[in-house]
């Protein structure tokens, strides 16, 4: 349904005076409280509004879902993009009441990881190495919580490549200032997760117009991010409180890193050892007591 695509919030306006009775109840809770409808059953929220739980279920199928599990899925998804950080907090008001959030988190982690090793597109994956394994130069833009994800990458990237920039945007026009040097040969690598930053959709945009090559790890093909990019690797993500699970996309990178590693073994083993003595000549890490 290609109105619900754009936005479920919206499609459900939309929809809204074609409802019923009982459905406009339902769409009127949801309006005002979809941090909470996104977690209650179909009967909690039936009984709420004053309607049975086969309305709820027929008012989800009406919108063009399979099932209501299907539409709260869809609204889990919207509020990753909706929520500000403060009603991301309470909205994870079913964590507090965990005696275990470690072991909840770990297993929703661990959740994700089977996820992505089962849905991660292997063709994708070797089309974002060939495109970086022939890159001039490498730019990596990730701000906000992505940005330890761009520092990672970068981090290992220089093993690899001899040209690799890092952006770092302290200002409003920073980014582009840093990017605008882009062009035919470089790949410009875009992270990016809900809530999507207008910064690195500017400079994915910009590169794709400047000729350079656009790789995005993100957690969907439809996200404004990835609209510019010629490879798009997807990773899940979801909200654990206001903070971002990005455990499927580190992995994601790591394989990317690994992968590009073993395309130029001597290069990199080179680089390796040369850093190797480097490091014992001015004594960078510790050995634990050894002569």
């Amino acid at each position: 349904m290609d109105a619900l695509r754009k936005s479920l919030i919206r499609g459900i306006e939309d929809a809204m005076p074609r409802m019923s009775k009982g459905q406009k109840a339902i769409a009127a809770f949801i309006l005002t409280n979809y941090d909470q409808a996104a977690y209650l059953t179909a009967a909690s929220i039936g009984e709420t509004v004053g309607v049975s739980e086969s309305t709820v279920v027929r008012f989800a199928m009406e919108l063009g879902y399979e099932g209501f599990p299907h539409f709260q899925k869809a609204l889990k998804e919207e509020l990753k993009v909706r929520l500000t950080a403060a009603q991301r907090l309470y909205a994870s008001g079913r964590l507090a009441g965990s005696d275990d959030i470690l072991g909840t988190v770990l297993l929703a982690d661990a959740d994700r990881l089977r996820r992505a090793a089962e849905q991660t597109d292997r063709e994708r994956f070797r089309k974002a190495v060939d495109i970086l394994q022939h890159a001039k130069r490498v730019f990596i833009v990730g701000v906000r919580s992505s940005a330890p994800l761009a520092s990672f990458l970068a981090y290992y990237f220089n093993y690899i490549f001899s040209d690799v920039r890092l952006l770092n945007p302290t200002g409003a026009s920073d980014m582009l200032e840093q990017i605008m040097t882009a062009g035919h040969g470089d790949v410009v690598v875009g992270i990016s997760f809900p809530r999507y930053s207008k910064r690195t959709i500017d400079a994915m945009n910009y590169s794709r117009k400047a000729g350079a090559s656009v790789v995005v790890v993100t957690d969907k093909d439809d996200t404004p991010v990835a609209r510019a990019a010629d490879c798009v690797l997807l990773a899940p993500s979801d909200m654990m409180s206001f903070v971002d699970s990005l455990t499927a996309p580190m992995s994601v990178i790591t394989a990317l890193v690994v992968a590009l590693g073993l395309q130029q073994k001597e290069q990199v083993g080179e680089t390796l050892e040369k850093l190797e003595r480097l490091w014992d000549e001015y004594d960078v890490y510790d050995k634990g007591g050894a002569p």
